[in-house]
């Protein structure tokens, strides 16, 4: 067994735990994913998927943001409350859609333009598209936004179609269970955010 499938077989089973803890709207996401993150830049990277390591590069520092975010209001410690947080799940505000898609969109251009005059990139439409719908995900994340689960529904159906067809096998099954995961997710999420309502 190469190096390259050992570090990526072990960036997706730290990724597994992530979905869980991301499904479970635990805080320890946040640091899991950030080692997750490290595991990704590498894999990503030998794997030409520029676009894919750049955006792990910044979730390394929106995962540092995401924990501050869901905690910096705690009454307790997380060991005392199985890392739940205070910040309640909500829905993205309206006032912020329009900003949200054209931030997304804008991204999405730059980004491909980027890779397709600077890199070697054999997917750079695709590439750039996953990542910049990540980029805008993860932060809605960080507010706690029950929508964030929808962006990382279409963004885990197209990232699964490119890892395949480029041979990332262990990526390509990771994220087909991030895309039930995420379908899951929003429901769970919508249950406890009808909950918090309801106290």
């Amino acid at each position: 067994m190469s190096i390259d499938l050992i570090i990526e077989i072990t960036g997706a089973v730290i990724g597994l735990i992530y979905l869980y803890l991301e499904y479970k709207a635990n805080v320890w996401l946040w640091p899991v994913g950030i080692v997750m993150s490290i595991f990704y830049v590498v894999i990503f990277f030998h794997g030409k998927f520029y676009a894919d390591a750049a955006v792990y590069l910044y979730y390394i520092g929106a995962n540092a943001y995401g924990l501050f975010q869901w905690t910096r209001s705690r009454k307790k410690p997380l060991e005392e409350t199985g890392g739940t947080t205070d910040l309640p799940i909500t829905h993205v505000p309206a006032k912020h859609i329009l900003p949200l898609a054209a931030i997304t969109f804008t991204l999405w251009m730059i980004l491909y333009l980027i890779l397709r005059t600077v890199t070697d990139s054999p997917i750079p439409l695709g590439d750039a598209f996953t990542t910049a719908v990540s980029i805008v995900a993860t932060w809605m994340l960080a507010q706690k936004y029950l929508e964030q689960w929808m962006l990382w529904i279409v963004v885990n159906i197209v990232s699964t179609i490119l890892y395949f067809w480029k041979g990332l096998y262990p990526t390509g099954i990771l994220f087909t269970v991030y895309v039930i995961v995420a379908v899951l997710g929003y429901f769970r999420w919508k249950k406890e955010m009808v909950k918090d309502d309801n106290k």
